[in-house]
């Protein structure tokens, strides 16, 4: 039986070592490439045409939706599975619609990551149980950014912060991209959420959404 071929794309190198550590004896699983952000993973699946990309989210140079929507549109065949610790519905949706096969939590990866790997090499579609419910539209009256909320109202750097924050990065992340200091961007995005009237990360993620932050390779 031919092995299911798979990469795996996480900034963070001690998450790609426990993945390799889980997947590596596991007979019918080669893992044939690996990348630390987004562009590398997209020259790595052209180059190694795997079975199944597993990617996180929140990645560098090109984020998790967006390579997503890239790997539907230049490599079809290439089944996709978020591996994030994500959970808002905002996540969920947009990946899902970009065309990942599966979405598993990080925490649950220990026990789920095999058996996700290998529902969706069968052609099936695989849901972490905790986020199942997520992938179903927003509920009616779920807070989203009022529609006279625009980009407009933001500084050029607080809009930079907001759209960072909606790609999954944390504030240290952030901080560490722009050289400033976490308190700087706590106040940029304290800022940006009270002119905008978002809040929770969900409506951030929305919003980003409406502003082409996510997915604006299907507007192309």
């Amino acid at each position: 039986m031919k092995p299911i071929r798979i990469t795996l794309a996480d900034d963070h190198p001690l998450v790609l070592a426990g993945m390799k550590a889980l997947l590596e004896p596991v007979q019918d699983i080669s893992i044939v490439g690996e990348a630390t952000d987004g562009q590398n993973a997209i020259d790595v699946i052209g180059r190694e045409r795997p079975d199944i990309a597993v990617l996180d989210i929140s990645l560098p140079i090109v984020g998790g939706i967006e390579l997503a929507q890239r790997i539907a549109i230049e490599f079809p065949n290439v089944r996709l599975l978020a591996l994030t610790v994500h959970e808002d519905r905002a996540y969920v949706q947009p990946m899902l619609q970009a065309g990942a096969r599966g979405y598993l939590l990080k925490r649950s990866a220990a026990d789920e990551l095999v058996r996700a790997i290998r529902a969706i090499a069968e052609g099936g579609i695989y849901l972490d149980p905790a986020i199942a419910e997520k992938a179903l539209p927003s509920p009616p009256g779920d807070h989203a950014p009022s529609e006279s909320a625009t980009q407009l109202e933001l500084t050029p750097r607080e809009a930079e912060v907001l759209r960072f924050i909606a790609q999954g990065f944390s504030n240290k992340e952030i901080a560490a991209r722009l050289d400033v200091s976490i308190k700087t961007i706590e106040t940029h995005k304290s800022r940006a959420v009270e002119k905008l009237g978002l809040h929770k990360r969900a409506d951030i993620v929305r919003y980003g959404v409406s502003q082409g932050w996510l997915d604006h390779l299907s507007k192309e």
